[in-house]
């Protein structure tokens, strides 16, 4: 489970998608199953825990990518859900850790 805290820009299409699914999950377990659940424990899960809102601006951000390649976009997040910080301040890796990561991955993340 990630969420990338970088500009979903330098995304490929695998990790773009992956991570719209991924915090969607996430959004699940934080809004649906008041924190608790299969991956409640998990470090990504509980970075967010009380930043609903700035988990719905992430979400936000990825479906601007989405627009701009062309993908289409069917699951919106409920805006009333969206409570808490607006602005995730707790990383488990710095954005250039996370740019490092993707990297050593064989992909096309980064590539401009």
């Amino acid at each position: 489970m990630r969420v990338w805290d970088i500009d979903p820009k330098k995304l490929c299409q695998k990790h773009l998608v992956a991570e719209h699914r991924e915090l969607h999950g996430l959004w699940n377990i934080l809004t649906k199953h008041g924190g608790k659940g299969g991956y409640s424990k998990h470090p990504e899960t509980l970075r967010w825990v009380g930043k609903n809102r700035a988990l719905f601006e992430r979400h936000e951000t990825l479906i601007r990518e989405f627009v701009i390649r062309g993908y289409k976009h069917h699951t919106p997040l409920d805006k009333k859900l969206a409570t808490g910080k607006k602005v995730q301040d707790f990383f488990i890796n710095t954005q250039e850790e996370q740019e490092m990561l993707l990297k050593n991955k064989d992909c096309k993340c980064l590539l401009d």
